[in-house]
C-alpha cells in the first residue's frame, strides 16, 4: 500500500481496471479518505472513463466522492489557488473563451520574424515545438541540439511568444506544467499543504507523461513516496509531443525502495495476434523486457496482405468491409490516408465514423494550388489564381510580368495581358501561347487528366520535388496528396467535378463523427490507442511513410530512438485486434515504386517462425548442448545461449529436419 510501485502492463491487461480496484482497496479496506487520494491521467478523456468505471463497480459500496482528473486540471486548480492568494491574475489563452487567439497570435509573430504567413502544417510544427520544449524543461540556449525545432528562427519566435505571454499575464496549456513547478519550488508552505493532503498519488499511463509533468509528480509525491503509477513502455507514442518514456526505465533509481510489478496476460487478442506482437516488440531495445502471452485460443491468422499498387490496396480494403463491416477500424500513420478510404466508403455505401479532427487536407496549400489551376483552366482573367501558381509551372514568367498584368484591365485574359510586357522577347511569347493554349485544352479533359497534366505537362511535380522542404514537407508526404487527389479524380468527368467532390467529402467527414452500431471507425493510430475492435486492417505500410523518412535517416545515422517509437506505434495498432489483424502494403503509388514497411519485413520473419513454433525468449533443449535459451532468430539461423556453451548460431533447418532441437 504504502512506497512507490510501478506496475509495467501490456496491451489488454486491464491497466485502468487495475488502477480504480487499488483505489477501492485504500478506501474500503485501508480507511483512506478519498480526499488524500490523487488520481491523474494523461487526457480527459480517460479521467472521465476511470471515473465512469469506478462509479459503476465501487460507487453503491463508497458513498463519498472520488476525484479523477488530468494533470492538467489539477495544475489549473494550482494556479488559481496561488492566484488567489497572492492576489496575481493568469489569464489562459486556450479554448473559446479566451481573450486572444493563440494561433491568431502564433501566426502572426511567424510572419513579423519570417515576413511570411506559416502553412497549416508549419503552424502545427511549431505549437508541437513549444509545447516539446515546455514538456521536456528545454533551455533556450539549447534548442540547437534538437532536431524536431527545425523552425526557421524559432528561438526568436519563441521569445516573442514568451514575452507577450509575460507581459500580459497570459499563460498556454504548457505554461501551466512550468508555472506549477515553479510555484511548487518557490512556496515551500503551498508544497506542503499539498502534499498533507494528498498522501496517495496514482498515475495512469504513465508512459504519456512529460518531463515536466514527471517533476510535478516528484515533487508532490516526496517525501512519502506513496506514488502507484500503471505504465506500459512498449505504448509510449507521443515523443513529439515531449512524453519521456525513459523515466520509467529509472524507476527504481528515482524512487528508493520500489516495487515493480509486470501484468503480461493479455485478455483481449487472440494467441495469433499476442505471439506475433510479441515478438515484433521485441526488437526495441529501449523498454522493459516482457513477455506477451494470452490464454485466448488461437482465431484466423495475422494476414499481410501485399498489391501491386494503392488502388489495388483500396479495391481489397473494401471488398472485405462489403463482406463483414461488424467492429471494424481501419488505422493508418498519416491522417491525410483517410480521405480516400472515406471517398472509397462512400462510392461503396459503406457507413464509418471518424473522430480525428485535425485533417488539414482541404486546406493544405497544394490542394488550394489545384483549385487555382482549376479557377484560371475555366476562367483566364482570374489573376488572384494565377498569382497564386505562375511560379509553380514551367511558365517561366517573372514577377515584374505579374505586377504590369495585374495594372491591366480586368476584363482581359492573364495570357493576353503577358504578351503585352514591354521588351518581351520572342521566346517568352511562344512559351506564353503553349502556357495558355495548354489551359485552354485543360477543362475539356477529364478529372484524372486534368491532374496529371498540370503535373507533368505544366511541371508542377517537379516544383513540388523542388520545393518541398522549403515549405516543410518532405516529398513523400506530398506524395500522399497527390495520390489521394488521383483516386478521387479518376471516375470524374471533368475539373470542375474535383471541386463538388472536394466539398462532399469534407461536408461527409464532418457529418460522420458519431459513433453508431455498424459503422467502420477510422482512425490514425496514435487516436486508436486503448480502444479495441473485432477486426482491424492496417493500411499504408510502405517505408516512408511508416515508419516515416526521418526515422529511418536517424536510424541510418545511427540514432534509433525515432525509429523504436514509430515500432511502438505499430505494435499498438496490431494489438488494437481482437481476432482478425490484415496488414496491408503495395509495391507503386501513382506509378512510382515503393517499399513495403521495413515492419512488414520483420513481420514476416517472424510469421514464418512462428509457424515453426519457436519463439525470443523460448527454452530449448539441443541433443548436443543441452539446455538453452533463445535469443534471436533471423532468416535461418538461430542465436542461442547454452548453459554449459554459451552463444552459439545454429542453421534452423537442419535442427528442425533432424530432430535436434526441442522447445522445453
Amino acid at each position: 500500500m504504502d512506497g512507490p510501485a510501478l506496475v509495467l502492463a501490456v496491451p489488454g491487461a486491464g491497466k485502468t481496471t487495475v488502477l480504480i480496484a487499488r483505489t477501492a482497496n485504500l478506501i474500503l479496506n485501508h480507511n483512506i479518505n478519498p480526499h488524500n487520494i490523487l488520481s491523474v491521467t494523461f487526457s480527459k478523456a480517460s479521467a472521465m472513463d476511470m471515473k465512469d468505471r469506478f462509479d459503476k463497480v465501487f460507487g453503491g459500496h463508497i458513498n463519498r466522492n472520488v476525484h479523477f482528473s488530468t494533470i492538467h486540471s489539477f495544475v489549473y486548480m494550482l494556479i488559481r489557488n496561488y492566484s488567489r492568494i497572492n492576489n496575481k491574475n493568469f489569464i489562459l489563452i486556450e479554448g473559446k473563451k479566451s481573450p486572444i487567439n493563440k494561433i491568431r497570435l502564433l501566426k502572426g509573430i511567424y510572419k513579423e520574424v519570417n515576413n511570411t504567413i506559416p502553412s497549416e502544417d508549419k503552424l502545427e510544427e511549431l505549437l508541437n515545438a513549444i509545447g516539446y520544449v515546455k514538456n521536456m524543461l528545454i533551455d533556450e540556449n539549447d534548442f540547437s541540439k534538437y532536431k524536431n525545432l527545425n523552425i526557421k528562427d524559432f528561438k526568436n519566435i519563441y521569445k516573442q511568444y514568451e514575452s507577450f505571454k509575460k507581459e500580459n499575464n497570459y499563460i498556454d496549456f504548457d505554461d501551466m506544467l512550468t508555472l506549477s513547478i515553479d510555484i511548487l519550488n518557490k512556496n515551500p508552505l503551498i508544497l506542503s499543504n499539498i502534499r498533507d493532503r494528498y498522501k496517495y498519488i496514482q498515475v495512469d499511463e504513465g508512459q504519456d507523461t512529460s518531463k515536466a509533468q514527471n517533476e510535478i509528480i516528484r515533487l508532490l509525491s516526496a517525501p512519502r513516496n506513496n506514488i502507484f503509477i500503471v505504465a506500459d513502455d512498449d505504448q509510449s507514442i507521443y515523443g513529439f509531443r515531449g512524453a519521456y518514456p525513459e523515466y520509467l526505465l529509472t524507476f527504481d533509481k528515482l524512487y528508493k525502495n520500489s516495487k515493480i510489478f509486470f501484468m503480461e496476460q493479455n485478455y483481449r487478442s487472440s494467441s495469433n495476434i499476442v505471439d506475433t506482437s510479441n515478438e515484433f516488440i521485441k526488437s526495441n531495445f529501449i523498454r522493459y523486457n516482457k513477455n506477451l502471452h494470452t490464454k485466448n485460443p488461437e482465431n484466423l491468422p495475422v494476414t499481410i496482405a501485399k498489391f501491386k499498387n494503392d488502388l489495388k490496396q483500396y479495391e481489397y480494403l473494401f471488398d472485405e468491409l462489403k463482406v463483414n463491416s461488424k467492429d471494424a477500424a481501419v488505422l493508418f500513420r498519416n491522417n491525410i490516408s483517410a480521405i480516400a478510404i472515406i471517398d472509397g466508403l462512400l462510392k461503396n455505401d459503406i457507413p464509418f465514423y471518424i473522430r480525428d479532427s485535425k485533417i488539414n487536407f482541404f486546406e493544405h496549400w497544394i490542394i488550394r494550388d489545384i483549385l487555382s489551376f482549376i479557377t484560371l483552366a475555366y476562367d483566364n482573367t482570374d489573376i488572384h489564381a494565377f498569382e497564386r501558381i505562375y511560379y509553380k509551372m514551367n511558365g517561366y514568367i517573372s514577377k515584374a510580368q505579374v505586377q504590369f498584368v495585374k495594372k491591366k484591365s480586368s476584363s482581359e485574359s492573364v495570357f493576353d495581358k503577358l504578351m503585352e510586357f514591354p521588351d518581351i522577347k520572342f521566346f517568352q511569347k511562344n512559351n506564353i501561347r503553349r502556357i495558355r493554349d495548354k489551359f485552354n485544352a485543360l477543362k475539356k479533359w477529364s478529372a484524372k487528366d486534368f491532374v496529371d497534366s498540370v503535373l507533368y505537362d505544366l511541371e508542377y511535380d517537379q516544383f513540388l520535388r523542388d520545393n518541398s522542404k522549403r515549405y516543410g514537407q518532405a516529398y513523400e508526404n506530398i506524395k500522399i496528396i497527390i495520390s489521394t487527389l488521383h483516386f478521387i479524380s479518376q471516375s470524374l468527368s471533368n475539373p470542375l467535378e474535383i471541386l463538388d467532390r472536394l466539398d462532399f467529402l469534407k461536408k461527409s467527414l464532418y457529418a460522420n463523427r458519431t459513433f453508431q452500431e455498424g459503422k467502420i471507425r477510422l482512425s490514425t493510430l496514435h487516436s486508436s490507442k486503448g480502444l479495441e475492435f473485432e477486426r482491424v486492417f492496417m493500411v499504408d505500410l510502405i517505408d516512408s511513410e511508416f515508419p516515416s523518412g526521418s526515422s529511418i535517416d536517424e536510424y541510418d545515422l545511427g540514432n534509433s530512438k525515432s525509429l523504436e517509437e514509430e515500432r511502438r506505434l505499430f505494435y499498438v495498432g496490431m494489438t488494437r485486434a481482437k481476432k482478425d489483424l490484415k496488414l496491408i502494403t503495395y509495391k507503386s503509388r501513382d506509378g512510382e515504386e515503393v517499399f513495403q514497411s521495413r515492419f512488414i519485413s520483420e513481420l514476416e520473419k517472424i510469421l514464418s517462425h512462428c509457424e515453426l513454433g519457436i519463439h525470443n525468449g523460448d527454452r530449448v533443449n539441443h541433443k548436443s548442448f543441452g539446455e538453452g535459451i533463445v535469443l534471436d532468430i533471423n532468416d535461418d539461423m538461430i542465436t542461442i545461449d547454452f548453459k554449459s556453451y554459451g552463444k552459439k548460431k545454429i542453421s534452423l533447418s537442419i535442427s528442425l529436419e533432424n530432430n535436434l532441437l526441442k522447445i522445453i
